[in-house]
């Protein structure tokens, strides 16, 4: 794979060597290309031959195939759905360096790991609480690859401490990087700091004592804010909470998510002055979103105009229903079927 080119960004922009990324990533994630799936049926023919389970799969389909009178039904359904995110998912080089990191360093807990020999790659999930109630991140790594570009478009994760100066100095005894020292946000009170993990992801570590979702932003550079906010209003059903212009520094952003700041994970849309375009690299994959109906979903993200790259059904082997979309930007979303997601977590 050829090199990926980082190109400059106004609002902290990272990149490292590039590398070969394999098609695998996870289970939920699909970072594979697009899955071809099928009902699973036994045959049986009627007296004129033709096929009952024909009749089964033409049945089944149409109830699958969502349907709305309208843009205005679809997105009425869409905020009416039950839907949160997940977790987010990326690739790193060495997956035990990286779990320690986030564990001593950063307070997270290890909640699942596992690895795939046939398909060379595991993954862990850690984060601040049970999956089923909390955003976590998915850590991916595929055999004998040990460095990603990150590239200009991914910006940094956000999580809410009780004290930021605290957290910055565990950090730097512990050998980690701190990019910026702790002081207040600019034209804000918040106090915030920055510091890398071992493959060069940022953190923001934000002055948030006590709240009840530490892992709290993920952050990506988009080339149009106005068209990112109204995808992620239409097409998957985020309510814009907040939206900041800070001329000074030449860069706008946009709280989106289902639910308040305060108490949930949100995406962080950040638009610099004159940036249309940016480096995806090859590091970071996607956030997965909880929902409902796949089926609707897929539907909702076409009516508005959104790119389904991975048609809606089940994840051949788990039955996991899953359907991926691309935002305007190109960054990656995976909606997940939320009793399928439960049982996985069983």
């Amino acid at each position: 794979m050829r090199a990926l080119r980082a190109t400059a960004a106004g609002r902290g922009a990272v990149a490292c060597a590039a590398a070969p990324v394999p098609r695998r990533s996870l289970l939920l994630s699909t970072a594979a290309a697009a899955l071809q799936s099928e009902l699973p049926l036994r045959l049986t023919r009627n007296a004129t031959g033709a096929t009952a389970a024909a009749r089964i799969r033409a049945s089944a389909d149409a109830a699958q195939a969502a349907t709305f009178a309208g843009a205005d039904e679809a997105l009425a359904w869409a905020k009416k759905d039950s839907r949160r995110l997940l977790h987010v998912v990326y690739r790193v080089g060495d997956l035990d360096k990286t779990i320690k990191f986030y564990t001593e360093c950063l307070g997270m807990k290890l909640l699942r790991k596992r690895d795939i020999p046939e398909e060379k790659y595991s993954n862990a999930f850690l984060g601040y609480g049970p999956e089923d109630s909390n955003f976590a991140v998915e850590l991916t790594y595929n055999y004998g690859v040990d460095k990603y570009d990150i590239g200009s478009g991914f910006g940094h994760f956000g999580i809410g401490v009780d004290d930021v100066a605290k957290t910055v100095e565990l950090v730097r005894a512990k050998g980690g990087k701190v990019t910026r020292e702790p002081e207040p946000v600019k034209g804000g009170k918040t106090v915030i700091a920055f510091v890398e993990d071992p493959d060069g992801y940022k953190f923001e570590i934000l002055e948030r004592p006590g709240t009840p979702e530490p892992l709290c932003q993920v952050m990506l550079r988009v080339g149009d804010l106005d068209r990112a906010i109204s995808f992620y209003e239409k097409a998957c059903g985020m309510e814009l909470l907040r939206k900041r212009d800070n001329p000074e520094y030449k860069y706008t952003v946009a709280m989106m998510g289902y639910g308040p700041e305060e108490k949930n994970a949100v995406l962080e849309l950040t638009y610099n002055y004159g940036v249309t375009e940016y480096d995806k690299g090859n590091a970071y994959a996607q956030i997965a979103i909880g929902t409902d109906d796949v089926y609707r979903t897929a539907e909702v993200v076409k009516l508005f105009g959104g790119q389904v790259v991975r048609e809606p059904g089940p994840l051949p082997g788990i039955n996991t229903k899953i359907t991926a979309i691309l935002d305007p930007d190109g960054w990656k979303s995976v909606f997940v079927d939320n009793i399928d997601f439960a049982k996985e977590l069983e």
